[in-house]
């Protein structure tokens, strides 16, 4: 790999993401369905660029091992979505101010892995039977993905440090912009933003955690670890807009991101056994296993994505027929429009008081 273009590349890459940043700043807005849409194509279509240029001048085994692990990357945080929009509603977030929580989530997001994927690397270094925890671990994740066995222990968890915040912390109940600090009669007090920062701060690492050992099971390059990470934040706040209800139909996701975690676990194990030097299995020699091919890793990969977006969709097409329908008369649908436009003008909100509109107001909108 030329080292002129492992440079770079992370340098077009944090300059995207500034100019990322700069326009939240510059043009805080709820992007539309077609925007958020244009943006998630471009940064798809960035990735598999990177990956054809990348074939092209290191070879098309890096290439491929980029795109497995941008895959795996990718759907994981697709699934990381999920909890962002958990905690938007919980703490009753406007949407005009999702866009800077969802960057700044980012920016967590990408200071944590970077971090975890360098201590990663430098552990397979200098000890390799570090696959064989990587593997197990990864086993026991695809099983509490699986069976979603520990979700409520680690939102009551959350909730704990949360509590401990505002037992210590002076936060008011209102957001005011997307400021940390505001002024009540004359004392500086923090925002709910506050909270909300550390609830993806949070999140973020306990998702790190996650998806390292996955992507380090199909590579343990820094630079394609590193790259593939940034690829897969990449558009990830314009997706959070696009998919938006959606993310509700894909209520088999988590066992598609289940399959791709168990299968990188078997392959990290396989893995540590062929190159074994633990002196108290096989005398320290390796074990006469197959190793997992790249396009192996990729079919199953994508396969289980596919499989799980369709049978997701699938079963929300067949309880939407199932559900029962209401028959309305002409003059019930009349008053329900009258009745449903009454609503909207009593709730619109002039631009002069934007500003001040809370979270409650919001979700009552």
């Amino acid at each position: 790999m030329p080292l002129w273009f492992e440079v770079g590349s992370l340098v077009v890459l944090s300059l995207i993401l500034l100019a990322d940043l700069l326009l939240i700043i510059k043009r805080p807005h709820v992007p539309s369905a077609k925007e958020s849409t244009l943006w998630v194509v471009f940064y798809v279509t960035l990735a598999l660029i990177f990956a054809a240029v990348l074939g092209l001048i290191a070879g098309w085994d890096w290439a491929g091992l980029f795109v497995a692990g941008w895959a795996t990357e990718y759907s994981l945080s697709i699934d990381n979505l999920f909890v962002f929009v958990l905690i938007m509603t919980q703490f009753r977030v406007p949407r005009r101010l999702q866009q800077e929580v969802l960057m700044v989530g980012i920016i967590i997001a990408l200071v944590l892995r970077a971090g975890f994927i360098f201590l990663g690397v430098t552990l397979i270094n200098a000890f390799s039977p570090v696959f064989y925890i990587f593997g197990a671990f990864l086993l026991w994740t695809a099983y509490k993905q699986a069976f979603d066995t520990s979700s409520d222990d680690e939102e009551a968890k959350e909730s704990k440090i949360i509590t401990f915040l505002r037992r210590r912390v002076e936060i008011t109940d209102e957001f005011d912009g997307a400021k940390l600090r505001t002024v009540v009669d004359g004392k500086k007090l923090f925002t709910p933003m506050l909270v909300v920062f550390v609830a993806i701060g949070l999140t973020d690492l306990m998702f790190a955690i996650d998806s390292i050992p996955a992507i380090l099971g199909i590579t343990h390059e820094f630079f394609i670890v590193l790259t593939a990470n940034i690829f897969a934040l990449m558009g990830l706040r314009q997706l959070y807009f696009l998919l938006g209800g959606m993310l509700e139909k894909l209520r088999y996701l988590h066992l598609g991101i289940a399959v791709i975690l168990a299968f990188i676990g078997v392959k990290l194990i396989l893995h540590a056994l062929h190159v074994n030097d633990l002196p108290f299995l096989n005398n320290g020699e390796g074990f006469n296993v197959p190793e997992v091919e790249t396009w192996m890793s990729l079919t199953v990969i994508f396969g289980s994505l596919i499989v799980a977006t369709i049978a997701s969709l699938i079963a929300s097409r067949r309880d939407e027929r199932r559900a029962p329908k209401t028959s309305v008369t002409p003059a019930a649908g009349a008053s329900a429009v009258a009745a449903g436009e009454s609503k909207l003008n009593e709730s619109t909100v002039s631009p002069n008081n934007a500003d001040t509109d809370n979270g409650e107001d919001f979700l009552k909108r």
